[in-house]
């Protein structure tokens, strides 16, 4: 996946902990593979306590409606074996004195069907307004927020200030009788 490089001079300079935006796609991409915080961080040279740490800074922000998403994601991981195991069983071998004899499926979804209910109480709760930035990305939406945390701004903030300043700059073009862009 190629990422996007922050072009704006309005973006702030590179984080004094370490997690450049580079960084924290990368953990949000390997946290959707491994579904474990742990081994993310440690395979971008972080630790686990500062992955959670920066979580929690970044409440509501792109990083942290990222890190549910790639969470989900093993969840629909999950609802593929579930289905399986529902519609297949679980084979089950019988041994007499030792040897195979044969195997049966077994039927019993319990912990499967109560994980599948569980699901929706995984995800994000909705944008503050209908008007944030952040209510054009849902729950399914974790390629493209992987991109935004990336690509940036940092935070939902910075990103509306940036469009805030160019609009200005637009209008402030316009009124010294420039063509508008």
């Amino acid at each position: 996946m190629t990422r996007a490089l922050k072009t704006s001079a309005n973006l702030p300079a590179l984080r004094h902990d370490g997690w450049t935006p580079d960084r924290q796609a990368r953990f949000l991409d390997e946290l959707a593979a491994s579904h474990c915080v742990s081994t993310a961080a440690k395979a971008v040279g972080m630790s686990r306590q500062s992955a959670y740490a920066l979580r929690a800074r970044m409440r509501g922000e792109p990083f942290d409606l990222a890190w549910a998403a790639a969470l989900m994601c093993r969840f629909d991981a999950l609802a593929e074996a579930a289905m399986d195991r529902a519609l297949n069983g679980v084979e089950v071998p019988h041994y007499y004195k030792g040897e195979l004899v044969g195997t049966s499926r077994r039927f019993d979804e319990r912990l499967t069907v109560a994980l599948l209910a569980m699901r929706a109480g995984f995800a994000p709760a909705g944008p503050p307004y209908p008007s944030h930035p952040s209510a054009g990305y849902g729950a399914g939406d974790f390629g493209r927020l992987v991109e935004r945390v990336a690509a940036g701004p940092e935070t939902w903030d910075e990103e509306w200030r940036i469009g805030y300043d160019e609009a200005m700059e637009e209008c402030a073009g316009e009124e010294d009788g420039e063509e508008p862009k």
